[in-house]
């Protein structure tokens, strides 16, 4: 556990930032803040960085959404780029297939115009930075498989480490009915994240930088603006320890589901919604080969909704099924009201978040996932419970419930909101904060903020070794009641 007296800590320069919320978005902000030398103190109520909804996708692209826009899948794809290159240690590096089952009303054609104009643009951004080159060549960011190809490559021996796309392919075309698909299948370059060596990452990282205090099993009590002073006044109690309280020159709100309730804290209006989400475990004794992530597109809280297949080592699977009886759930999506800015869950979802789940519930809906991916893959019903279901209750701001590129809003004296919806968009909230701060003259040295390249911004971060990375990872998993497989990596090791 990362522990530090805020009062104590005299090495860094003030102002001093304070950030409620140590989850993908709070700990990325302040190893953003702290790798500039910024006095910053994270406040996580959990024992560990980086708990809550279970990140598995990068979504370079958003093409596992087919129903938002193309302007939002063109950010994902942006911010997919700028996560790789800050955080390449977290990257499960395989590709993703999109399959559209027969009985889907979409048809692969609908997906190409988008895919052409992701392709256009992460070619672009090579020709910007060669850097950006993080999702292999632009040339094959997608590729297409027609009935012949597949039919080819089931034949061929599945290998042992995928070295090509193809290879990637053949365990999907050997285990697939072709005839209850629309042709072709789509393999696309959306790699996976590990919520494991993510939270590795931010702990070793923020262990190294003297600017930053991170007080872990901490709640935040109260919290007032002082109006002389222009400072918020944190008031705080860290586990064992009496109540304490630390002043800072801004605030920054990143509890993620939670932020309403920071807002009701501070009367500011805000209207928001929650989705409680669950995605299982299973293990696939029988698995050959290692297999891409696998999507079969299908309308959303019907019976017939998307079904995902994420890979890890050693055969388990993390499974998402968006039907109600998988990973959605009956009034698992809450708004906020004109009288409070947290939308409440009902105590069902409360004590899913809080405590453990029930036996009969893991279960059931692990049986029911495992089901609703064998209806596609028939091998796959072999498949057991491979863990307990990784979950967490996911903000989208405003009120649409598609919106998935999401990242920072203001309001009052030195107040910002971090409200993503994927983690690819937290190092977006990070820039805007600084820019933010930059525009409020909140720092006289302009050395905090000379220009500098994306890679040079978090050299800490960056020089991590991937062993030390997923060392950390693998005791995280276990500590959560997870399988360690699911913090090793998937697919090439490094990004180049």
């Amino acid at each position: 556990m990362i522990k530090t007296d805020p009062k104590t800590s005299t090495s860094t320069p003030t102002p001093r930032i304070g950030i409620v919320g140590g989850g993908m978005a709070g700990s990325t902000v302040a190893l953003r803040l702290a790798e500039l030398g910024i006095n910053v103190v994270l406040f996580e109520a959990g024992k560990t960085l980086v708990n809550g909804p279970p990140i598995c996708h990068l979504h370079a692209g958003g093409n596992l959404y087919r129903d938002i826009s193309d302007e939002q899948c063109i950010t994902l794809l942006r911010q997919s780029i700028d996560t790789l290159r800050v955080y390449p240690q977290t990257a499960n590096i395989r590709p993703t297939v999109i399959a559209i089952p027969a009985r889907d009303s979409g048809s692969p054609n609908d997906l190409l115009p988008r895919l052409k104009k992701l392709q256009t643009e992460y070619a672009a951004l090579i020709t910007q930075d060669p850097k950006n080159n993080v999702l292999g060549a632009a040339n094959d960011y997608f590729k297409l498989y027609d009935r012949h190809t597949l039919e080819a490559l089931a034949k061929k021996e599945t290998p042992k480490k995928p070295l090509t796309l193809d290879d990637w392919m053949i365990p999907v075309a050997k285990n697939l009915n072709l005839d209850e698909f629309k042709l072709p299948l789509v393999l696309v370059q959306e790699y996976g994240l590990s919520i494991f060596r993510i939270a590795s990452t931010v702990s070793l990282a923020l262990d190294q930088l003297k600017s930053c205090t991170v007080l872990t099993s901490t709640n935040v009590t109260h919290i007032q603006y002082q109006q002389k002073q222009a400072k918020w006044k944190i008031e705080y109690q860290s586990e064992g320890h009496p109540n304490q309280s630390v002043t800072v020159d801004y605030l920054i709100n990143a509890c993620g589901y939670r932020t309403g309730m920071l807002d009701d804290m501070l009367d500011f209006k805000r209207n928001r919604m929650v989705e409680f989400k669950a995605a299982y475990i299973a293990h696939w004794s029988s698995c050959q080969g290692e297999w891409p992530e696998v999507i079969f597109h299908g309308e959303r809280g019907t019976p017939d909704g998307m079904a995902q297949l994420t890979p890890y080592p050693d055969g388990y699977f993390q499974l998402h099924g968006m039907t109600n009886e998988i990973t959605l759930f009956k009034e698992g999506l809450v708004a906020s009201t004109e009288q409070s800015a947290q939308p409440m869950l009902n105590s069902l979802f409360n004590r899913k978040l809080t405590d453990k789940w029930k036996h009969n519930e893991i279960e059931r809906r692990t049986a029911k996932a495992i089901e609703h991916v064998a209806q596609f893959i028939p091998r796959f019903k072999s498949a057991t419970v491979g863990g307990n279901p990784m979950f967490g209750a996911q903000q989208i701001p405003g009120d649409d419930p598609s919106l998935r590129a999401a990242d920072v809003s203001f309001a009052g004296r030195h107040y910002a909101r971090a409200e993503i919806v994927k983690a690819s968009s937290a190092l977006t909230v990070a820039n805007a904060i600084i820019d933010r701060l930059k525009e409020e003259s909140f720092f006289t040295s302009e050395k905090l903020f000379e220009p500098k390249v994306l890679s040079q911004q978090f050299p800490v971060t960056n020089a991590l070794p991937l062993e030390q990375v997923t060392s950390l990872a693998e005791n995280l998993a276990k500590e959560r009641d997870y399988p360690p497989a699911l913090a090793r990596a998937v697919g090439s090791h490094t990004l180049k």
